[in-house]
């Protein structure tokens, strides 16, 4: 978040004769304020084009442009929870241990069957345009009162609007337009509606799942990143944690060079993906080891598993987690 500084001009306060005062005067106000002196706000007025902000960054990194490049700022200079509400963060739920995600909510009669597994968390992909099962056949809010009540952990997923250079064929058909900090912002209102229609309370964390893109395209890293900053900002404005979930090597290896160079507005919970490098949540290269922590990380260590627990077959991404997880109870 930008604030205005005000600063009393050197000038008040000290006698000077007046043809003095009034040349010194003068020659003040015909002086150009520094580039620096204005914030170049994130949203542009009504009146400006919507790819503004797009347009006001830095070509060669998809940063802003007071960002500067990734050894402007020390690695741990913005720390990232530093933008979360105290009082978001005081009603968050934490978890610790492992999980699965699945394209389609399993049966409670399954979710109940897989209480013999050592997974304790579930990810729930509960609305955006760009969901692989759209027609979710189980998941409501009875369904996920029942699986809060097995003892169930949830982390709600949201796949919305792709990056414009998304490499999966399957999710080009949803790629976010030059617009993308206006739909990042509407597509977070969505998230927090839909997560609030399903009994998921303020204090949740909401993880936006943007699928691996080209981070190393100057103009599409820069709308990508508009849209995500604008996805969280509402989120974060709805009372909500924003997460974001990709390719270690592409979105969460941009995400860490936005952090580095100062960029604000950033995911407040990290979830890398990264299969067959174990299932650390610290080892992960392309992540500073300070950043995101403690209680921000979520590794996607394996992907389109099957197992079976309690006679119950699903395909599963395995995943370990300590982050903030939904919180349905007041």
């Amino acid at each position: 978040m930008r604030s205005l500084t005000s600063i009393r001009p050197w000038y008040l306060g000290i006698v000077t004769p007046p043809l003095a005062v009034a040349t010194t005067l003068a020659a003040l106000l015909t002086l150009s304020p520094p580039a620096s002196a204005a914030p170049v706000p994130d949203v542009p007025a009504a009146a400006a084009p919507e790819t503004a902000p797009e347009a006001a960054s830095d070509a060669s990194s998809g940063l802003s442009s007071g960002a500067g490049a990734d050894a402007a700022a020390a690695p741990d200079a913005v720390p990232v929870d530093a933008v979360d509400s105290p009082a978001v963060l005081a009603r968050a739920v934490q978890f610790k241990g492992a999980a699965f995600d699945t394209c389609q909510a399993p049966p409670l009669a399954t979710m109940k069957a897989w209480r013999s597994s050592s997974y304790r968390g579930v990810g729930v992909y509960f609305g955006g345009r760009g969901r692989g099962c759209p027609n979710q056949q189980h998941l409501s809010r009875s369904w996920l009162a029942s699986v809060d009540g097995m003892g169930w952990r949830v982390l709600p997923i949201f796949v919305g609007s792709q990056s414009p250079c998304v490499r999966s064929a399957a999710k080009q058909k949803v790629r976010m337009g030059s617009r993308s900090a206006t739909q990042g912002r509407t597509e977070g209102r969505q998230a927090a509606e839909a997560a609030g229609k399903l009994g998921i309370r303020q204090g949740s964390a909401l993880y936006l799942d943007m699928e691996a893109y080209d981070a190393d395209n100057a103009g599409c890293a820069r709308t990508t990143l508009a849209f995500v900053r604008a996805w969280n900002r509402e989120v974060r404005g709805q009372g909500f944690l924003p997460g974001f979930y990709s390719s270690a090597a592409s979105g969460v290896r941009h995400m860490e060079k936005a952090r580095r160079a100062g960029q604000s507005d950033l995911p407040s919970v990290m979830w890398f993906a990264r299969w067959g490098s174990g299932s650390s949540l610290y080892g992960e290269p392309t992540l500073h080891a300070d950043a995101w922590r403690p209680h921000r990380r979520i590794h996607q260590y394996a992907g389109n598993v099957t197992e079976t627990h309690g006679g119950r077959r699903l395909v599963v991404d395995r995943n370990t987690v300590d982050a903030p997880v939904a919180r349905f109870k007041p």
